[in-house]
């Protein structure tokens, strides 16, 4: 006897929810849908004397069955409800709020940062430097220097300053009040001598009585044997250049030099339009109509056409070329100092063109790098900074209008420096 309604048979029951079961156990409950009724919408709702709501359907665990939320316009599976949505009631099992992004891993960031921050410093660094490398005009050979003194403590740079005027135009020449003159001359010599007692620039007047000794032609290659030639320092440089001057200086010092370092007019401007201008404490009024110069006393700052004709003046100062020297060493400390200062070493829209400017200017030793160049500047802003100490060549008088140093004066001085040891000898 079939005990299931409809008279259906145990095999024609299908596989419907709550089918009987032939085991010696017993079946579990049946769950049977069963019909949910809301409450009467109140007076102002919906369904109030409209449409009756129509009942929801429910299974024995209390899920919605196939009218759950139907009439309510929601979509089965869209967010914010229903079977397999991610908002309330979801599968989702998260509460409604959907699957949940992981923290931020910010250890994890801050490390690739200071990575890629790094490599970023790294290869500009590295490229900066080849570039300005590339840039300096290797082009005096110090292996041509002949019977050179020993070398001393310290290092010892030849810093010259020349009336080239190569890369100035007519105009240029004009503007900058430098003449047309062929050729090169010395308008400026220093030694800068750094060691473990600080920096001391000392200036050797361009009219300074020395001898030429025996030498080996830059050009030729062929020795000149010394004859006690007497002559102004300048000549030295105008007779066979670069390697005739550092022998002179060496000469007539005793004085090793290590490195070699020289600036024309053009280059000179240019670095100093490049840093922005340099601050200057003029000592009295200034006016030379062969250079240029027209200047009040007083702190201003010059540009480079400016600061050439400050450099340059001459014949407007008590002193003549010994005044001359002393201002060409506080204008070119004070250059340095506004060169190697943070407002231009950490300001690429400073520091590239003046790099540039100056690189491109400089004439330089085949053995000079960026390093030696490097030290040299920050010497020189420690002259003006107190760390250091600026000097004439001690003077004795005079012969035929060149400059006599003194002797005894000058062999302390020399060796001194040659020991590394502090300078007490006053110059002029």
């Amino acid at each position: 006897m079939n005990d299931w309604p409809e008279a259906r048979s145990d095999n024609n029951r299908g596989s419907r929810y709550g089918r009987g079961s032939g085991s010696a156990q017993p079946e579990s409950a049946r769950v049977m849908r069963q019909v949910r009724r809301d409450q009467p919408a109140a007076p102002g709702q919906a369904g109030y004397g409209g449409v009756p709501q129509q009942p929801s359907y429910v299974d024995g665990s209390g899920h919605g069955g196939y009218d759950s939320g139907y009439n309510t316009g929601q979509v089965y599976g869209s967010p914010g409800g229903g079977p397999g949505g991610d908002g309330p009631g979801g599968d989702g099992g998260d509460g409604g709020y959907g699957p949940q992004r992981p923290a931020p891993d910010w250890r994890r960031r801050i490390k690739w940062t200071a990575i890629t921050v790094a490599t970023v410093l790294v290869v500009t660094t590295v490229g900066t430097y080849f570039w300005a490398d590339s840039k300096l005009n290797r082009e005096v050979d110090l292996s041509k220097v002949i019977e050179r003194p020993e070398k001393g403590g310290g290092t010892n740079y030849l810093i010259v300053g020349s009336d080239s005027r190569e890369g100035l135009s007519s105009e240029d020449k004009k503007r900058l009040r430098t003449g047309s003159s062929e050729g090169k001359r010395t308008d400026s010599v220093m030694i800068l001598h750094t060691g473990d007692n600080g920096p001391t620039l000392i200036s050797l007047p361009r009219d300074s009585n020395v001898e030429i000794p025996s030498f080996k032609g830059s050009e030729s290659g062929k020795t000149y044997p010394g004859t006690g030639r007497q002559v102004k320092l300048n000549a030295a440089y105008a007779e066979d250049g670069p390697e005739l001057l550092v022998r002179t200086v060496e000469f007539n010092t005793g004085l090793h030099i290590d490195h070699y370092v020289e600036i024309g007019f053009a280059g000179f401007a240019n670095i100093v339009d490049a840093v922005g201008g340099v601050e200057m404490d003029i000592p009295r009024d200034i006016k030379d109509t062969k250079s240029g110069a027209d200047f009040r006393k007083g702190k201003q700052t010059l540009n480079g056409e400016e600061a050439l004709a400050f450099v340059r003046t001459r014949y407007a100062l008590p002193g003549s070329d010994l005044d001359r020297t002393k201002n060409q060493q506080k204008f070119l400390s004070a250059l340095a100092g506004q060169v190697a200062t943070p407002g231009t070493v950490l300001n690429p829209f400073k520091l590239y063109p003046t790099m540039g400017a100056g690189l491109d200017s400089l004439i330089v030793d085949e053995d000079m790098g960026l390093f030696d160049l490097a030290d040299m500047f920050w010497s020189m802003k420690g002259v003006t900074g107190g760390d250091g100490a600026s000097m004439n060549m001690p003077l004795a008088g005079s012969t035929g209008g060149n400059l006599l140093w003194d002797k005894a004066k000058v062999k302390q001085l020399v060796n001194q420096l040659n020991n590394d040891e502090k300078v007490t000898v006053k110059g002029n």
